[in-house]
């Protein structure tokens, strides 16, 4: 099993991006998957969840600013990061439940490698 993210780099206060997640090796669809961040010096922080009702949580921190979505299609997870803020700087990592409720990274059993986000003012 893995997941492996992409779509990291570098902006400015207030632009976008997309991060995205490939899932592969799974013989069953995860029932929920996320979004963690952590940035120097501090603990990993939930960013995003989905379930496969298509059911999302946000944390407050990045409510209204970003949209998770899960392209069956595609078998793709996405992060669309709108008004960045420099606070936003971390390493984002993509993460997989088999639980059907997830949001503390101890609810997550499998994780990618990170794709770094870098924002400056």
């Amino acid at each position: 099993v893995q997941l492996m993210e992409s779509g990291g780099g570098s902006v400015q206060s207030g632009g976008s991006l997309r991060l995205s997640c490939a899932p592969s090796g799974f013989t069953y669809t995860p029932p929920c998957m996320g979004w963690f961040r952590q940035a120097p010096g501090q603990g990993r922080e939930g960013v995003a969840s989905i379930k496969n009702d298509g059911s999302t949580t946000y944390g407050d921190s990045v409510k209204g600013r970003f949209t998770i979505s899960l392209d069956n299609a595609k078998n793709t997870l996405y992060l669309q990061m709108n008004r960045l803020k420099p606070e936003d700087t971390a390493m984002y990592y993509c993460a997989a439940s088999r639980f059907a409720r997830a949001w503390y990274d101890d609810d997550y059993h499998y994780w990618g490698q990170g794709t770094q986000v870098t924002v400056s003012s």
